[in-house]
C-alpha cells in the first residue's frame, strides 16, 4: 500500500503521578501505527472509557464479526481481570442506516410478492418477473454476459467470460482477490435462479423457486418499488432490526464475550444526532445542499489547523472506499464542496425513513452516528475506540474528523484537541485470501458454526489467542490443528494435576520441585511482560505450553504443592482469557469446564478402576491370573452401595455388568487372556459410551480416570481410519493374489489354443494366425515372452495345488 501522506502527531495523554502504580502498557495504536505506553484519562482511579464500533443489525453475525467482537472481549478482560482497569465499556447499535434501509424494504416487498393477492403491477408473474430481475441482475454485477441470456445459457456463457475466475485465476491478471470473489458469488447467484427459472418454466411456482430466486428477485423488487412504501412505518425497519440485534447478542453469550456495559442505538439519539450536527455546522465545518443534506467540510477543517484522516491518511482520496463510507441511498449530488466532502445528515428520499430536524425530514448520516453516542455517553475525550480494520477509513476518520469538529473550541477557531488516545483495531479473519464478509457472501453464522460442531467456542477464542488480535488471520487446517493442539494439551494438564493434586505427596523430589518453581516464576514473568507489549498473546498461549511440557518432562516426582501452584497460575490466566465461561479469575478451582467427571459418577469409576488396574497387574504378570486369585480380588474389591434403580445410574450398570462377566469366568487355561479382553472392553466400549475413558499408565501407577474429550474423540476416529485403510490394503493385496494365482490355473500349453490361430508347435505356441499365414519373427518373440510368464504362473499355481501334469 502506497503511503505517501504521513500520519498527523499524537498527543501522549497526562502522565500519571509517581505514586500511582499502573503497568508499562503498551497499545499498538492506530493513530501513530506504534505501540505507545497506556495511561488513561483518569489515572487516579484507574478508570479506562471504551467505545467500540457494534453491529450494523441486518443480518445474523458470521465467524468474521466473531473475530471483531471475540477478540475486543479477549482485550477487556485482560485490561479488567489481569491489569485491574475499571473499564467502562460501550458499545453502539447501528439499527438503521442504508443497508438496514434497503434490507427493510426487500423484505417487506418479498413478502408481498410471496402473496399472490398483494403483489404490486407486473410483479404479478413469477417467471416474467425472475426474468426481468435475471437480467437486470447480470447487467449490474456480471455485464460481460449479455442481459438478454435465457436461464438455459446461463452456465455456458459464464464458462465462456468468466472460467477463468472460476478456476482460481484473476480476471485481469496479478493474484484473484475479493473482486473475483465477488464474481464467483455473482455465478453461484445466477446459476441457482436460471435452475429455479427452468424448474417454474409451464409449470406452477412452489416456494422453493421463490427462495431460490431471492437474491435476484430482492434488488429488483426494491428498484420498482422501494420508494413507493410508506416509510413512516417505521415497523418495516425495526422488526428486521430487533430481531438480528436479538440474535447478535444470543450469539456473543454463546462466544462467552461479555455483555458491554452501556448499548446505544442509533434510533434513542436522534435528537442528540440533530443537535451534534447542529453545533458542527454552527462552528462552520458543514454546509448545506439544497435537498436539505449536511455534509461535513473536509477543507474548512484543515484551514482552522485540524487533521482529517488521521488514522489512514493514504486513503484519503479512495474514491471506492469513500463511496462505500456513503452507502447506496445517498443522493449523488453536485452540491458538494468537495468529493471527499462525506454526508452527516441525509434528506429522507420516499421509501426512506425519517426524523424531524432544522433542515427538514431525514436521517443520520453514518460516521455521525457514533460520534454523537459516543460523546454524549463518554464526553469530550475517550481513552480507547475500537472497531474491524476494515473501518478505518473512512468510518472512524470521518468520526475523528466530526468529533473534533464539535469540541472545537469556537472562541479559538483552531485547537489541539485529541477526541480519542488510542484506537485499535482488530484484524480480519480470511477465507481464501478474501475477507469474511456479508457482501462477498464468503461466511458461516455464528450460530451455524457452533450448531454443525464446526467450531466451539473455547476452540474459536484459542485461534484468534494464538493469531494475535491485530494481525489477519487465515482460515487453514494448520491454524485449525493448532487450536486443538493446544486445548488437548491444556485438557490432559488440567485432568493429570487434578489427580496429581489429590494422590501425590505434597512434597516431591526437592530438586524438581524447584525446577517447576523456577519454571513457573519464569512463566509468570514473561507473560506479565507479554502483556504489556500490546496484548501479545500469542507468546502467553506460548508461555503456557511450555511450562506445561516442562511439566510433562520432569521425571523425578514433583509434589503435588508444586503441582497445584502451576496449575492455579494457567487456570487464572485460562479464565482471564474468556476460555473457562463466566468463572473468575479469582476461583480457587483448578481447570475448566469439560474436564469434570461427574459426581454421580465418581465412586462407581472409583472402584471398577481399581478393580480393573488389580486385575489388569495379575493378569499380565509372568505367572498370570488363577481363579483362586481372581477370586481374592474380587472378594477384596471397594463395595459400592447400589441404587435401587441401578438402570437410572449408567455407570452402577457398568460396574455390575464388568463384575458379573468377570465372575462368570471358570476355564484356568484362558483366564487371563479372557480377563485382559473384558479390561478392554470396559475401557473402549463400555465406559467410552458414556462419555468416559480409563487410561492405562506405566508401572504401577493406577488407570487415570478422565473425560472424553475431542482430541480423543479425533484420535480414536483417525485410528479407527488407520486400520481401516491397513484392512482394505490387506483384502486389496489378498484379492490381487487370488486373481494372480487364478490366472495360473490356464497352462501354458493351452493358453494360445483359441479361433485366433490355426496351427501351434509342441508347446502349443502359435506358428500360423487364423487365414493360414505365418506368424512373423517379430510377433513370435512376444507371445514367446507371454508364454514364459503364463509357464510361471502356471506352475506355481500346480505347486500350490499339490498337482502335477
Amino acid at each position: 500500500m502506497a503511503r505517501t501522506r504521513p500520519q498527523p502527531p499524537w498527543q501522549p495523554p497526562s502522565e500519571a503521578d509517581a505514586d500511582v502504580q499502573l503497568p508499562p502498557l503498551k497499545i499498538f495504536n492506530s493513530l501513530t501505527r506504534t505501540k505507545n505506553l497506556f495511561v488513561p484519562l483518569d489515572w487516579k482511579n484507574r478508570r479506562v472509557s471504551w467505545y467500540a464500533c457494534g453491529p450494523t443489525v441486518y443480518d445474523d453475525a458470521h465467524l468474521g464479526h466473531a473475530r471483531n467482537y471475540v477478540s475486543t472481549d479477549i482485550l477487556r478482560r485482560i485490561l479488567r481481570d489481569y491489569f485491574e482497569f475499571k473499564v467502562d465499556f460501550v458499545m453502539n447499535i447501528t439499527d438503521i442506516d442504508d443497508k438496514i434501509i434497503v434490507r427493510g424494504r426487500q423484505q417487506h416487498l418479498l413478502e408481498e410478492f410471496r402473496d399472490p393477492e398483494r403483489r404490486r403491477g407486473d410483479a404479478k408473474s413469477t417467471l416474467k418477473t425472475g426474468l426481468a430481475a435475471l437480467q437486470a441482475y447480470l447487467q449490474k454485477n456480471l455485464p460481460l454476459i449479455p442481459e438478454s441470456t435465457s436461464p438455459s445459457q446461463i452456465k455456458a456463457e459464464v464458462e465462456k467470460h468468466y472460467g477463468k475466475v472460476l478456476e482460481g485465476k484473476s480476471l485481469e491478471g496479478g493474484a484473484p482477490g475479493d473482486k473475483e470473489a465477488k464474481i464467483k458469488m455473482h455465478v453461484k447467484t445466477v446459476s441457482s435462479a436460471s435452475n429455479a427459472l427452468l424448474s417454474i418454466s409451464g409449470h406452477s411456482e412452489s416456494e422453493k423457486s421463490v427462495n431460490d430466486l431471492q437474491d435476484i428477485l430482492l434488488p429488483y423488487l426494491d428498484s420498482l418499488y422501494g420508494a413507493t412504501i410508506d416509510a413512516s412505518d417505521h415497523s418495516i425497519f425495526t422488526k428486521l432490526t430487533k430481531k438480528f440485534e436479538l440474535r447478535f447478542f444470543e450469539d456473543m453469550r454463546a462466544l462467552n464475550c461479555a455483555d458491554p456495559d452501556r448499548i446505544t442505538r442509533v434510533t434513542e439519539y436522534g435528537s442528540q444526532i440533530v443537535d451534534f450536527v447542529q453545533k458542527i455546522q454552527d462552528n462552520g465545518f458543514a454546509y448545506n445542499t439544497s435537498d436539505g443534506s449536511i455534509y461535513f467540510d473536509i477543507e474548512a477543517f484543515e484551514k482552522a489547523q485540524n487533521h482529517y484522516a488521521r488514522l489512514e491518511p493514504w486513503n484519503r482520496n479512495n474514491t471506492d472506499l469513500q463511496a462505500d463510507g456513503e452507502g447506496s441511498l445517498t443522493n449523488k449530488t453536485s452540491e458538494k464542496r468537495s468529493d471527499a466532502d462525506f454526508a452527516i445528515w441525509k434528506s429522507s428520499k420516499p421509501g426512506e425513513p425519517s426524523w424531524p430536524s432544522p433542515w427538514g425530514n431525514g436521517r443520520p448520516g453514518w460516521h455521525i452516528e457514533c460520534s454523537a453516542m459516543a460523546s454524549n455517553t463518554l464526553g469530550s475525550k475517550l481513552d480507547i475506540h475500537s472497531g474491524g480494520i476494515d473501518l478505518a477509513f473512512p468510518h472512524h476518520d470521518n468520526e475523528l474528523a466530526q468529533s473534533e469538529a464539535y469540541w472545537l473550541d469556537n472562541s479559538q477557531h483552531q485547537h489541539d484537541h485529541q477526541w480519542v488516545n488510542y484506537f485499535i483495531h482488530m484484524g480480519h479473519l480470511s477465507i481464501q485470501g478474501s475477507k469474511m464478509s456479508k457482501s462477498l457472501k464468503n461466511f458461516t453464522t455464528i450460530r451455524d458454526a457452533l450448531t454443525r460442531g464446526d467450531w466451539t467456542p473455547r476452540g474459536l477464542r484459542i485461534v484468534f489467542l494464538l493469531g494475535g488480535w491485530k494481525e489477519g488471520i487465515e482460515i487453514a487446517d494448520d491454524m485449525v490443528k493448532a487450536g486443538l493442539s493446544w486445548e488437548d494439551k491444556l485438557d490432559n494438564f488440567f485432568i493429570i494435576a487434578n489427580d496429581a493434586i489429590e494422590n501425590a505427596p505434597a512434597k516431591g523430589d526437592e530438586k524438581a520441585d524447584q525446577m517447576m518453581q523456577n519454571a513457573l516464576n519464569k512463566a509468570s514473568s514473561d507473560t506479565f511482560n507479554a502483556l504489556c507489549d500490546s496484548f501479545n498473546t500469542p507468546v502467553v498461549m506460548n508461555n503456557m505450553s511450555e511450562l506445561i511440557s516442562t511439566y510433562h518432562s520432569e521425571k523425578a516426582p514433583i509434589g503435588s504443592e508444586t503441582t497445584l501452584s502451576i496449575a492455579q497460575w494457567v487456570t487464572s490466566i485460562v479464565n482471564c482469557f474468556g476460555l473457562n465461561g463466566s468463572v473468575s479469575t479469582e476461583d480457587t478451582k483448578i481447570g475448566w469446564t469439560g474436564i469434570d467427571i461427574p459426581d454421580e459418577a465418581k465412586p462407581y469409576l472409583s472402584a471398577l478402576s481399581k478393580f480393573r488396574d488389580d486385575l489388569r497387574q495379575k493378569a499380565r504378570a509372568s505367572d498370570g491370573l488363577t481363579l483362586d486369585k481372581l477370586q481374592q480380588i474380587s472378594e477384596s474389591a471397594n463395595k459400592v452401595p447400589e441404587h435401587p434403580e441401578a438402570d437410572s445410574n449408567p455407570f452402577q450398570k457398568v460396574l455390575r455388568n464388568f463384575q458379573s462377566d468377570i465372575s462368570s469366568l471358570q476355564d484356568p487355561s484362558t483366564l487371563s487372556k479372557k480377563v485382559l479382553n473384558l479390561c478392554d472392553r470396559v475401557r473402549n466400549i463400555d465406559l467410552w459410551d458414556q462419555g468416559i475413558y480409563l487410561e492405562d499408565r506405566d508401572g504401577a501407577q493406577p488407570a487415570l480416570i478422565r473425560p472424553v474429550t475431542t482430541a480423543l474423540r479425533q484420535a480414536r476416529m483417525e485410528k479407527e481410519k488407520r486400520d481401516q485403510q491397513k484392512e482394505k490394503a490387506r483384502e486389496d493385496k489378498e484379492r490381487d493374489a487370488a486373481a494372480k494365482a487364478d490366472k495360473g490355473r490356464l497352462s501354458h500349453l493351452d493358453m494360445f489354443k483359441t479361433d485366433e490361430f490355426s496351427e501351434w508347435d509342441q508347446e502349443g505356441l502359435p506358428v500360423r494366425d487364423k487365414e493360414g499365414s505365418e506368424i512373423t519373427k517379430n510377433r513370435g518373440k512376444r507371445l514367446r515372452k507371454e508364454w514364459d510368464k503364463q509357464k510361471k504362473l502356471h506352475e506355481t499355481w500346480l505347486e500350490g495345488n499339490n498337482t502335477t501334469e
